[in-house]
This record gives structure tokens, C-alpha cells and sequence, in this order.
């Protein structure tokens, strides 16, 4: 007899202060459930809603285990497609129904792809510092833990604080993050100089421009870094101007990986074909789930192109372990990002705080060790839901400010 859906729950927590998002799939096989990651934390309860009055209605007394044509239906039945709400909405059933497979296999989802490529996953972390040497010295820190690629910041992505309004503004200026792009390239050419200088050639590093600086910038930026040789430099240019990365690729060796804030296969298509980036790097819950990001890492496998998903602190914990399951199965695998939440067996005196609330809300994740991540090969994502600790972090409707980014004439610009 198939195995039904018969309820679909959305659960809103906050352990760590950032909005998270959790899917529960519950089927008519007592205690089978899967749980799935669809957070848009800074539009959470618009994915909640979409969960819960649309998708919900449509999914419940559908078969569970048909994940392609469950995800094609929930994709295709509001019509208009890939757009961020609707992409995370879907990807929270779409991880709960991996999970649920992975369940009812007995395996680890990874199985499910055809076994592992590699026992463990490396991974880079973010190092940031209020000048060159407190940077350096947290660089040191992660290399002590095992870290071998690591991504370079001095004061956040190239501009000031929120509400610090620069006096070459106009009166009357709105608040925002002001941002300065010929500063921020300056100071990063230098940046970068002072670390080889320091650590040396055998780091691999790593920088995240975050889109901020105009496609003529990151061309120079790209060219300007090519002696420091970066194991990319990320997201270089805004989604809407990635014509421009053939001029990076004319003008530069320095390897491209893009696509934070991709939503659509047209958006990959043609820089993968193109081999215009070298990493491809969504997140993974903003496509759609793990349906579609095994699609994208097979396709761009056959251009040589490398993943290198988005693993930051908002996303929950079951998409960090979506993320690694991909790549233990990925022969075009790259570099995994990785926010720093280790399990409790792992420098649990770091762990104080948030990072514990996190493990308590969500046992299960991932073990780090020695630079790399582990799958803990529990069968489906092995990542579950303590919904009683849960209810302890509610999540905060607030407005968002550190996306308030301004020219420095004060016109807004995007993040």
C-alpha cells in the first residue's frame, strides 16, 4: 500500500536570533515523518502561508514517495514559477520528502544518489577582523581547526554601518549601509597582499564581493587580485548584470563562483554552458530543494563547473545537511561553505549560547572534524526536530536594514 501524505506543518524558530523555517511532512505510516529546510528568514511568514494554504490543500492524500512529479506539481500549480517565496515554500516538502525516502530505504538520502564520492566534505569558513593583523590572526584560528580555504573580510562587505550616513551624502539623505567602491578596492588589493605576506602561498582564500560594487569594479577588482591566487571570488557581480562576467573572463585568471540569490534555471544556464563561472553556488532551499539542486550539479558537472553551495547561519540545520549529502555524492564537488555549528563534541566551549540552542533544536546535524564535514549516515537528511525546545525561540517579524545598501550620492543600490 503507498505510503500517503497526510499532514503538512510549518514550524518558525529563531535559536540562534536569525528566522528559520522548518516543513514537517507527516504520512500514514505511524511515526514516518520528514522534516525539510524552507527558510527565507527575512519573509518567513509569507512562506509559512504559502506552506500551509496552498501547498498543503494540495499535497495531503498524495502518494509520498512520488517526489519528481509531487515537486512539478507544487511547482507549476500557482502558475507564475521561481519566484524566492514559492522556490523556499517547495523546497521545505521537497528535503521532507528526500528525508522520508531516505527513511523508508533505511539509508542516508546520499544513498539514494548513487553512494559516496569522497568520505568527508571540506569546507571553508569566514574570517573578518577591524584591520589586517586581528584578521590574520583569526585565519590562524581556523588553520589550528583544520580549515584549508577560508574567506577574507575586514569590516563586513565594503561599507559602514546602518544609519551612518557619510558627510559626501546629500542633506536629507536616507540611513543605510553607504558603500564606496573605489575604496573597496583598494583596501581589499592591499587586504589581500598583507595576508600572503603573512600566511603565506598554501592557504587557499577566498573573498565574497557580495554584488556591492558596479560590473566595470569587479572586472578591475578580478584583474587587480590575480596575484594572490584566490580559489574564487564570489558573487562579483549582481544577478541582473552577469553579461558581464565576459569581461571578468577576458581580463582575468581569478576563478568566478556566483549565484547566491539565483531562482531560475535561466539564471545558470548560459554562464554554466558558457563556462563563464567555475563554482556554482546557490542556495539550495531558493531553487527549490534538493530536486532541482542535484538537477543543477549534474548539469553543470558536464562543463566541468563545481559546486560550492551557500551555507550561511540562515539557513536551518536540515539544509546544511542537504548541502552535504549532495556533495558526498557530487564527482564535481568543490568547497562546501560552512557557518561554524559544530556539534556539541566539538569545542563545546565555543558552543556557549546559540550555537547550543541550535543543537538542541535541531540533533542530528553534520560532524565536523579536522576541516571536514561527515554525514552522520542516519537514513533520510539524520537531521530531526525538537519542536518542544523550538517553541522556546520564536522568530521576529522586524524590518531588515543590513539590505538598505545606498550609493554614496544615497540612492539605493542592491545588496
Amino acid at each position: 500500500m503507498a505510503v500517503t501524505i497526510q499532514d503538512i506543518r510549518v514550524i518558525c524558530t529563531a535559536p540562534e536570533g536569525i528566522n528559520l523555517v522548518v516543513v514537517k511532512v507527516e504520512t500514514s505510516e505511524p511515526g514516518l515523518y520528514g522534516l525539510g529546510c524552507a527558510t527565507f528568514a527575512y519573509r518567513h511568514l509569507a512562506v509559512k502561508l504559502v506552506v500551509e494554504e496552498y501547498l498543503k490543500p494540495l499535497l495531503v492524500g498524495r502518494c509520498a514517495e512520488d517526489i519528481e512529479e509531487l515537486w512539478q506539481l507544487m511547482h507549476q500549480n500557482g502558475y507564475w514559477r521561481n519566484g524566492p517565496i514559492e522556490n523556499n515554500a517547495i523546497s521545505g516538502v521537497d528535503m521532507a520528502l528526500w528525508d522520508i525516502k531516505g527513511k523508508m530505504a533505511n539509508m542516508p538520502v546520499y544513498q539514494l544518489f548513487g553512494g559516496k564520492c569522497r568520505e568527508g566534505i571540506p569546507v571553508y569558513r569566514h574570517a573578518d577582523g577591524r584591520d589586517l593583523e586581528e584578521l590574520c590572526e583569526n585565519i590562524r584560528r581556523f588553520q589550528e581547526m583544520g580549515i584549508t580555504a577560508i574567506r577574507c573580510q575586514c569590516g563586513g562587505y565594503g561599507g559602514e554601518a546602518y544609519g551612518q550616513t557619510p558627510s559626501t551624502a546629500p542633506v536629507g539623505a536616507k540611513p543605510g549601509v553607504y558603500l564606496d567602491g573605489r575604496k573597496y578596492i583598494r583596501d581589499t588589493v592591499k587586504l589581500f597582499e598583507g595576508i600572503r605576506s603573512r600566511l603565506g602561498e598554501e592557504i587557499q582564500l577566498i573573498h565574497d564581493v557580495h554584488e556591492r560594487i558596479a560590473p566595470a569594479e569587479a572586472v578591475k577588482l578580478a584583474k587587480a587580485l590575480e596575484p594572490f591566487d584566490l580559489l574564487f571570488l564570489e558573487d562579483p557581480v549582481p544577478i541582473e548584470r552577469t553579461e558581464w562576467l565576459r569581461d571578468i573572463r577576458k581580463n582575468s585568471s581569478t576563478p568566478i563562483a556566483e549565484g547566491e540569490l539565483f531562482n531560475h534555471p535561466v539564471e545558470w544556464r548560459t554562464l554554466i554552458t558558457e563556462r563563464l563561472i567555475d563554482f556554482i553556488r546557490v542556495h539550495i532551499s531558493q531553487i527549490g530543494g534538493i530536486t532541482p539542486a542535484r538537477k543543477l550539479q549534474i548539469f553543470a558537472e558536464q562543463f566541468g563547473v563545481r559546486t560550492a553551495w551557500h551555507g550561511p547561519g540562515d539557513m536551518s540545520p536540515l539544509a546544511h545537511a542537504a548541502n552535504i549529502h549532495i556533495d558526498l555524492a557530487a564527482p564535481n564537488f568543490g568547497v562546501q561553505e560552512w557557518s561554524g555549528i559544530e556539534p556539541p563534541n566539538f569545542v563545546i566551549q565555543e558552543l556557549k549560547g546559540p550555537h547550543g540552542a541550535l543543537l538542541e533544536v535541531f540533533p542530528g546535524l553534520p560532524e565536523f572534524k579536522d576541516g571536514y564535514v561527515y554525514a552522520n549516515d542516519k537514513p533520510g537528511l539524520g537531521v530531526d526536530l525538537n519542536e518542544k525546545e523550538a517553541e522556546k525561540y520564536p522568530c521576529e517579524n522586524t524590518v531588515t536594514t543590513w539590505t538598505q545598501t545606498r550609493r554614496r550620492d544615497g540612492a539605493l543600490q542592491t545588496p
